[in-house]
């Protein structure tokens, strides 16, 4: 006779590492730029690194720590930019305003494009006949 086996319980969030901020720059600052500075773009200079270094930030891992991302915490992450952006957009002249603005931008639309992209790549290629 089989032994019945214990119902399973629901893993517990399992608590993330803190994070540390501190990530290695992909490639040596350019000249008359702080070595400190996390380069924006990868080694060869065509790919942007913000993703890694996004995928390394506490907010991330303590948000994915449960495998999900509720509203709570796209509330909590939005206060985080807007504080943020708060604290950044009077300290530019009209010029950086302008070009930080685009990039800001171009960010948020490469990070949809590339969601779109995965959901339509995980798709079911085939159509259901029920």
């Amino acid at each position: 006779m089989a032994k019945k086996s214990a119902p399973s319980k629901k893993p517990a969030k399992v608590a993330a590492k803190p994070a540390s901020r501190a990530v290695k720059p992909a490639k040596a600052s350019p000249a008359g730029v702080s070595a400190k500075r996390l380069s924006w773009l990868d080694a060869s200079g065509k790919s942007s690194q913000i993703d890694t270094y996004a995928k390394n930030m506490k907010s991330f891992i303590d948000a994915m720590a449960d495998g999900k991302v509720d509203q709570h915490e796209v509330a909590d992450q939005e206060r985080r930019l807007v504080a943020l952006m708060k604290k950044l957009e009077p300290k530019l002249d009209d010029a950086a305003h302008a070009a930080v603005t685009e990039l800001l931008c171009e960010m948020a639309v490469y990070d949809l494009m590339q969601v779109l992209h995965s959901m339509y790549a995980a798709r079911p290629q085939t159509a259901f006949r029920g």
